[in-house]
């Protein structure tokens, strides 16, 4: 569908982050792996699985609220089907903390059993947070501590260290540093993260992505620009596109400001104009 250059993106401190992840594993019981609802395989790092190796995983599917809830759905049994926990969330309005703790009791069953066949009494389940950056790392943590524990912010590469989060007697938490992968071997990879902001925009050819976007969602969500912009959609993608500039008035010297249309369009699909959507779904 994309005949894209793979987007490329590894800074420095992600270097670092991948190298502390694999020092403190060793200090937890399982894994939290948040992912975006919208991109369930493109927001999952490959490089978790070399990581974390035999560690037992709790995948968090965050910004349900944002996706479609049949495909989250689907998703949920896909991923269970791999022997999985998984829990779908929204994670500033719902109340979640007996669902993560349950879950997290589950997910390191054998060794609660383990420590109760040796009489140890069991302590607090220690879960290191990953996931991808803009997944919703540093609001998970928050809502969680019940205060400001994590710095957040609606771009990728905010949190740049490691810290230690308690949650009373039941939980503690290591949030880590959201970690890309060096290269997307599948271009519609790269491009889906760049669509929902986990890639930065100075980085990516922003024309190119809004191409990709509304040619995806001619095909897949067919009607939906039309009744959301009021106009007719061409069967190019970029000539739609010029119908949206026109219809808002995006004009520069008589010509069509394209930087302000690519912007602007991706912009509305961030900020869920277009709905709730999901990028790919299990039979993908």
């Amino acid at each position: 569908m994309s005949n894209q250059n793979p987007i490329q993106w590894f800074p420095g401190h992600m270097t670092k982050a991948k190298r502390q992840m694999e020092e403190n594993l060793k200090k937890v019981d399982f894994v939290i792996e948040i992912r975006d609802a919208r991109i369930p395989d493109s927001s999952k790092n490959p490089m978790l699985d070399e990581l974390i190796q035999n560690k037992p995983r709790l995948i968090l599917l965050s910004k349900k609220d944002k996706a479609d809830p049949i495909a989250t759905k689907e998703w949920i049994q896909k991923l269970q089907s791999q022997g999985h926990q998984v829990l779908a969330l929204d994670l500033i309005k719902d109340s979640y903390f007996k669902a993560l703790v349950q879950a997290a009791q589950t997910t390191c069953q054998k060794l609660i059993d383990k420590q109760k066949r040796r009489g140890i009494r069991p302590r607090a389940l220690r879960a290191m947070v990953c996931g991808i950056p803009n997944v919703g790392k540093s609001t998970f943590i928050n809502t969680m501590a019940k205060r400001k524990a994590a710095q957040t912010a609606d771009r990728p590469g905010v949190t740049k260290s490691l810290q230690w989060i308690k949650l009373g007697q039941s939980l503690e938490l290591l949030d880590t540093p959201g970690v890309l992968w060096p290269k997307f071997e599948d271009p519609n990879t790269g491009m889906r993260l760049a669509i929902l902001g986990s890639v930065r925009d100075e980085v990516v050819n922003m024309q190119e992505l809004a191409i990709y976007a509304c040619r995806w969602l001619q095909e897949t969500k067919p009607g939906l620009l039309a009744k959301l912009y009021q106009i007719e959609e061409q069967k190019d993608p970029w000539q739609t596109l010029e119908k949206i500039a026109l219809k808002r008035g995006y004009l520069q010297k008589g010509s069509i400001d394209e930087n302000r249309l690519v912007r602007s369009f991706i912009k509305d699909i961030r900020e869920d104009k277009l709905g709730p959507l999901t990028w790919e779904f299990p039979h993908d």
